[in-house]
């Protein structure tokens, strides 16, 4: 048997490659949606891609299933468990839907489906059997279901994708998955998540890539609730302190239902001199920015958003970029650097990307250096928005700051004033660069705070808030 992890560092994101040498046939699952990775290691290793499959409707990146099943004619099987709402709306003509218990052969290996809702209502794992060494299991796939050290959260049907109080039922679901699907398993069988540390689809979930069934009985933090029956606890505890959900996290989960759009093939992206940017630019378009902050500061161009490259482009780039607004044009500094980006785009569906630009010499740049902590006092009528995470700002935070989580900034425009100064801060002014970048593109009148509210609490130990500090900072979850 072969078997291969894939791993998105930025999406902190694994898919599987299952392969069967003695037949050829191989399964990927769960891939992303640059799906080269995936044809060069099965041409590598003498495989043919002939299943797909996907353990549940992701939310945090557009799925490759469908992609990747199109390109290698492989038969794609998707979850029809979760009832109506939660049904895949597209169909490929080697599309076939998997039920709990039902079992698919990729050469002399078998996957036995298992249905395990709670982080979403058709997640499925899948329980692999190498079938020449005896009918003993040894991998189990859990999708968003077990990670290491931790579950998969209950609320995003809430937090990002419209639901109402959904986070009880999944809660309920995962505690009951847990108990009859996964602690059932024998002690030995190793586990492989579909995401490891970083990712928003839990809260504590563990930096090594796998664990296993009896590593997770006798650690986690939620056995205890499980073993006792106590479900309220597991309940409460699996609800408390979650990380705030992106709202792209909504367009994502519908598009991987109702059928992510195929790439095919991509010619390359057209080079643009400087006045074909700047015209892109004045039309509309938005130019993607990945210089470091500090150089963007000394010329940032208009119509711009800074997305440092070494911090989680995709990322960055779903938090703060709604491809239903703009065309896209890239700054890089040459054809292999935009392709690579166009690519990391590509997993957060920002496809309208429109060419590239070498330099911003050329285009309409102006400085934006950011104020200190000591200037701060200069501005009595500005904003002060906090682009941190809920949990910390109320662990700390600057008096009268409102919160406003950056992956929420794009949908929550028209909530902030433009008849005022926005000075915006993050915890130490990684996240406030790209933050404030939006916001000068969308022609707010923008501030950058430097060194973020680490540097106002070292210069003001004395000042800081804690807690929600008033309505208006609830309201602008």
């Amino acid at each position: 048997m072969f078997f291969k992890r894939f791993y998105d560092d930025d999406l902190a994101q694994a898919s599987y490659m299952v392969g069967c040498q003695q037949t050829g046939e191989c399964l990927v699952i769960d891939p992303i949606r640059d799906i080269r990775q995936y044809l060069d290691e099965a041409q590598a290793q003498r495989l043919r891609v002939t299943h797909v499959t996907e353990t549940h409707i992701h939310a945090d990146y557009l799925s490759g299933g469908r992609e990747l099943a199109e390109a290698t004619g492989a038969r794609l099987l998707l979850s029809a468990e979760g009832g109506p709402d939660w049904q895949y709306t597209y169909a490929t003509p080697k599309m076939e839907q998997l039920h709990h218990g039902d079992s698919f052969m990729v050469g002399n290996v078998r996957l036995d489906v298992r249905h395990t809702p709670g982080h979403t209502p058709e997640s499925l794992s899948f329980l692999l059997t190498d079938t020449p060494r005896g009918e003993v299991p040894s991998l189990y796939f859990s999708g968003d279901f077990v990670f290491v050290g931790d579950l998969g959260r209950p609320d995003l049907l809430d937090e990002a994708a419209g639901g109402q109080d959904t986070r009880f039922q999944g809660a309920r679901e995962m505690f009951r998955s847990l108990q009859e699907q996964f602690l059932t398993l024998p002690d030995h069988v190793q586990v492989w998540p579909a995401h490891g540390s970083g990712s928003a689809c839990g809260k504590a979930l563990g930096a090594v890539p796998s664990t296993t069934v009896g590593y997770e009985r006798a650690l986690s933090w939620w056995a205890p609730y499980v073993e006792k029956g106590d479900e309220q606890g597991f309940m409460d505890e699996l609800l408390a302190g979650q990380p705030d959900a992106p709202l792209y996290y909504g367009r994502m989960k519908t598009q991987n239902r109702d059928g992510v759009p195929l790439l095919g093939h991509m010619e390359p992206l057209p080079e643009l001199s400087a006045e074909e940017a700047q015209a892109r630019l004045n039309a509309g378009a938005l130019l993607i920015d990945t210089r470091p902050k500090e150089e963007y500061h000394q010329a940032a161009p208009a119509h711009s958003v800074n997305l440092p490259q070494a911090n989680k482009v995709e990322t960055w780039a779903g938090w703060l970029l709604r491809p239903e607004n703009h065309d896209f044009v890239l700054l890089a500094q040459g054809a292999e650097a935009a392709e690579q980006l166009r690519r990391r785009l590509w997993m957060v569906g920002l496809d309208n990307v429109v060419g590239y630009t070498r330099s911003a010499a050329e285009l309409n740049t102006r400085a934006v250096p950011p104020i200190t902590p000591a200037e701060l006092g200069a501005y009595a009528g500005a904003l002060i928005l906090d682009v941190r995470a809920r949990s910390e700002y109320e662990a700390g935070h600057i008096p009268g700051a409102r919160q406003l989580h950056a992956g929420r900034l794009p949908w929550k425009l028209d909530e902030l004033p433009r008849d005022r100064t926005i000075i915006v801060h993050c915890q130490s002014g990684a996240r406030s660069a790209a933050a404030a970048s939006l916001l000068g593109s969308e022609g707010f009148d923008v501030l950058e705070l430097a060194g973020g509210f680490e540097a106002w609490q070292r210069s003001h130990p004395d000042d800081v808030q804690k807690g929600l500090e008033t309505p208006e900072s609830q309201s602008a979850q």
